[in-house]
């Protein structure tokens, strides 16, 4: 009798600490970050670039860098300094040389949720995006369009226009109306993120 007494004590104890509010939002916690499940609050949240960024790790690498502690942190380079923003599952990246220019303002998220969107929206919806930056003088942004197996960068500062990146990639009538549509994109993005590094530039003056 008191071997089954102490086995029921022992059952009971195992089951409050399972169901413990402590242990559940330990279990909930490690779910979210393991599979990047953003709560209506972390929609738009800082995140630490690290020296990742400029070795271009592939973005689930990004998935998995992410905590709390890491969040606040940036990255300086000499007199440079960086900072990312993880925003509706893209990143932004602001690069400049004081911690004013490293603050993301609410037309810049939504300058970068609407060039995710349109893009998926006129170009193609199987595309893999890879960071955007905003340096003082240019933006850079790629991805890679899963259809047609490529890359594509585009720029808006010295070397500004659409480039593409792919191995043995046929050219058909539905290629050319695609390279026709990201050019077309291209023009797009190009006077959207011209006005937000104008704009950048009357603010930090």
């Amino acid at each position: 009798m008191s071997n089954s007494h102490d086995e029921i004590k022992k059952l009971l104890k195992a089951s409050r600490s399972l169901l413990s509010t402590d242990k559940l939002n330990e279990e909930y916690e490690d779910i979210r970050v393991k599979y990047n499940v953003l709560s209506e609050q972390n929609v738009v949240s800082r995140y630490n670039v690290g020296k990742s960024i400029e070795n271009e790790v592939e973005d689930d690498e990004y998935e998995t860098a992410e905590t709390d502690d890491e969040m606040d942190d940036e990255e300086e380079s000499g007199s440079d300094k960086k900072q990312g923003y993880r925003v509706s599952g893209g990143i932004l990246v602001l690069h400049g040389k004081e911690q004013t220019d490293l603050e993301l303002t609410t037309d810049e998220k939504i300058a970068f949720q609407e060039t995710m969107d349109e893009f998926v929206n006129e170009v193609s919806d199987l595309v893999d995006f890879n960071k955007l930056n905003v340096y003082p003088k240019n933006v850079e942004w790629s991805g890679k369009i899963i259809d047609y197996d490529i890359e594509f960068f585009f720029s808006i500062g010295e070397e500004n226009g659409v480039y593409i990146n792919g191995k043995m990639i046929k050219t058909d009538e539905k290629f050319v109306e695609f390279l026709q549509k990201l050019q077309k994109y291209y023009e797009k993005f190009k006077s959207k993120w011209s006005k937000v590094l104008a704009s950048r530039k009357r603010t930090s003056i």
